[in-house]
Order: C-alpha cells, then sequence, then structure tokens
C-alpha cells in the first residue's frame, strides 16, 4: 500500500516538472488513488495492532484453559478473554482443540473495520491468530488456590466496578458462610480457574464471573502457625521524614518513616521490620529484589499514596525464603484487632512471593503492567477499578505445602 502512494507521488511530481496542459486532469484522476493508498496505509497500520493486541488475549485464554478438561467449562473460560460478541461480527470466532499431547489450541477469528479502503469495497481485514498452551502437575481448576480470604463475616470479598482480575491457575478461596459471603457489582471481570466459596449465600448485581463454586470446600489458612518472627530491635535505623531524590535502604528497623517528593527507593536484599507506617508518596519508584517486610503488628503497614511504581520480590534461600510480606500473629489482642491495609493507586506493579496479611481487611486499587506471581492470605478483600494479573508464586520456599499447575506457551 506504501508502494502504490509513492509510486502516485513521483507520478505527480513529473507532471508538474513537465508543465503539460492536462496536469489538472490528471491531478483528478490521481488524487483519488493518493487519498486510498494513505487511507489504506492507516487501515493496515490499525489492523497491525488489532492484530497484536487478540494475539494477547488468545495467548491468556489458552493459558487460562489449558488444564481444564471439561469442555463446555474451556470455552467459557477462554471466550471471557476475548473481545465481546459486539465488537466482531464473525460468528462463532473461537474454537479450541485438545491435542493428543494434552495441549490446548485456540484459534480466533476478527474482523477489523476499515475507515477509509471501504471507499474501494475493502469493508474490513480478516484476522486469524492462533495460540497453543499446555499444562503440567495439578491442575488449578481443581486443585490449590493462591488467595485465601479468611474472614467468617459478611462481605468478605467485595467486587466493584472497573475490578479486572485474570489468571490462567490462581484460584480464590473465601471461606465466609456469612449472608452475603461476597458481593460483586456491574463492570466488573473476575476471571480465574476457580472462586471457590464456602457459603451459598452472596450478591452478584453484574459483570463476570467465571468458574464460581459455592458450598465449596475452601482451603483453610495455609501458612497459620509456619512462618518464623523475628525479634524486632528497639533501636530504629530510619525513622521520621525523609527528604530527597534517591534512597539506598539497608536491611533493619524502619520507624513510621515518610519519603517526601517522589524519590527513587532502592530496598536491598534482607529483611525489613516496619514499625508504624512507612509513607512512600505518589510518583516514587521502588525497587525491592531479595526483600522481606515485616509487620510486628497490626498498626504497622507500608502506604502508597498513589501514583507508584513498586517491584518487589522475596529472597530465594535462607530463613525468609519465599516470604515477601508477612504479620506477626503470636499474640491474641493483635489477631483481635482487624485493621485495614491498601494497595493503593500504582501506576505498575510487580510482586513476587508470599503476602501473609490474615488480620487486614486489604484494599486492592493497584495496576500491574506485568503478572504478579504470589500467594496472598487475607481477613476480607476488596477489589476496587484495577487490573490485576496473577499467576501463583512457585518460588522455593519451606512454607509452601502445595504446588499447582505449570503452564506454559508452546510456539
Amino acid at each position: 500500500m506504501l508502494g502504490i502512494f509513492n509510486a502516485a507521488m513521483k507520478c505527480c511530481k513529473r507532471l508538474v516538472k513537465d508543465g503539460g496542459g492536462n496536469f489538472a486532469v490528471t491531478t483528478a484522476l490521481i488524487l483519488p488513488v493518493l487519498v486510498v493508498a494513505a487511507g489504506g496505509a492507516v487501515d493496515a497500520s490499525s489492523a497491525y495492532l488489532e492484530k497484536s493486541r487478540i494475539q494477547g488475549a488468545l495467548d491468556s485464554a489458552v493459558l487460562a484453559v489449558a488444564g481444564v478438561s471439561d469442555n463446555t467449562q474451556r470455552l467459557t473460560t477462554a471466550a471471557s478473554f476475548m473481545p465481546p460478541a459486539s465488537e466482531n461480527p464473525v460468528a462463532n470466532p473461537l474454537v479450541l482443540a485438545a491435542n493428543s499431547d494434552g495441549s490446548v489450541t485456540g484459534t480466533y477469528t476478527y474482523e477489523v473495520e476499515n475507515n477509509f479502503l471501504n471507499i474501494i469495497g475493502i469493508d474490513n481485514f480478516r484476522i486469524v491468530v492462533t495460540a497453543t498452551a499446555m499444562s503440567s502437575g495439578t491442575s488449578a481448576s481443581s486443585g490449590s488456590a493462591c488467595i485465601h480470604v479468611l474472614g467468617n463475616v459478611g462481605q468478605a470479598v467485595l467486587i466493584n466496578s472497573g475490578a479486572n482480575v485474570k489468571s490462567a491457575a490462581c484460584g480464590i478461596d473465601v471461606l465466609s458462610t456469612s449472608s452475603p459471603a461476597f458481593i460483586m457489582n456491574s463492570g466488573s471481570t473476575i476471571s480465574t480457574p476457580r472462586f471457590c466459596v464456602k457459603g451459598t449465600n452472596y450478591i452478584k448485581n453484574g459483570g463476570t464471573l467465571t468458574n464460581l463454586q459455592v458450598g465449596c470446600a475452601a482451603s483453610a489458612d495455609p501458612y497459620a502457625g509456619l512462618l518464623p518472627e523475628p525479634p524486632v530491635p528497639s533501636t530504629c535505623t530510619m525513622s521520621g521524614a525523609q527528604s530527597g531524590t534517591t534512597f539506598t535502604l539497608s536491611p533493619g528497623v524502619y520507624c513510621d518513616v515518610t519519603f517526601n517528593g517522589s524519590p527513587k527507593l532502592t530496598f536491598q536484599s534482607g529483611l525489613y521490620i516496619i514499625k508504624g507506617t512507612m509513607i512512600i508518596n505518589s510518583g516514587a519508584v521502588v525497587n525491592a529484589q531479595g526483600v522481606t517486610f515485616y509487620y510486628p503488628d497490626v498498626n504497622s503497614r507500608i502506604l502508597a499514596n498513589g501514583g507508584l511504581t513498586f517491584n518487589a520480590s522475596a529472597p530465594t534461600s535462607g530463613t525468609y525464603a519465599g516470604l515477601l510480606m508477612y504479620e506477626a500473629t503470636s499474640s491474641a489482642a493483635n489477631n483481635a484487632n482487624k485493621q485495614q491495609y491498601i494497595f493503593n493507586g500504582s501506576v505498575g506493579e510487580t510482586l513476587s512471593g508470599i503476602i501473609y496479611l490474615p488480620n487486614r481487611q486489604v484494599t486492592y486499587n493497584s495496576t500491574t503492567n506485568q503478572t504478579s506471581t504470589i500467594n496472598m492470605v487475607v481477613y476480607s478483600l476488596i477489589m476496587n477499578s484495577s487490573n490485576w494479573a496473577v499467576e501463583p508464586y512457585a518460588g522455593s520456599s519451606p512454607y509452601t505445602q502445595s504446588s499447582v499447575a505449570s503452564v506454559r506457551l508452546m510456539n
């Protein structure tokens, strides 16, 4: 298409140079070609971008169903990742095939409407993409959850409009038998291989929730009594308000620390005991690799004020292997004092490790540009407007008791 446009431009330039009397007539003939060529290049570019988007959606879809054996469930789950029927005029655009090696291949056909080429009868581009995924190990559709909500309270899970959670192998287990055990509002999508609720009463005001099971055998706290509680030194490594653009922090005790401005924070590998509140202001960039954050009581926390870029991973060896963020649970008084914890307004977040906050009423507002790999335990959970891509943490840890499926794309 671009070659036609360039050839037409060269022709026009020769006519101008020759100064022929037929220039106006010739221009009138060539101008529509120029318009179609230029517009065609725009249509082709739009189609290419759409193909990339559809390919990414199909990759996620086959990953989500690689370990699912039921044909109806597999198709329903995969379709939830793809564009709604109102956006695609193709009838039955998604086809899934179970292969002899146990993998699943998806093929999706999509029509992109043209804005310029339709004037010459080319109304659309038809895009066909394929993807194949393989699952090994225990299928998450019937196996372990990686998000556990422990509170036996009404509205233990609240899914608000705008929540968008997708996973190929991470199930969600809710232990509440109260009424309602969870509430889901319209404009939200939770697409996971397992959403298991011990109770049977819930309120669903709309939205998309795949693989809901009620009256289900939701699993109990997988880490209860297993995690080590380190001694807390009386001396603080850092406290109070801190000003600057760049901080490199060492393991230690951090007492009611505020980082002013929008600094870059690098946490060196090791154990960080957070006493009180660590405030990280909007716009900060946080990098914490091989790090464990420990809260000695329910009033301790890290509070981000939105607009944060946060990348953190747990240690891969030693006493705290696999532990990214956790709290003390040995005190009955502490356990009886549930407190709010907010994962607030990240513009980009990647977490890897165990997050153990069984005494926290967690609110999740963050956005992930990449997939976080976590095993999370909370008391209750509110999912607000957020994009959350999550898979089970599969790193080495002495506290991980069960394994889940491993899924991968195949070339």
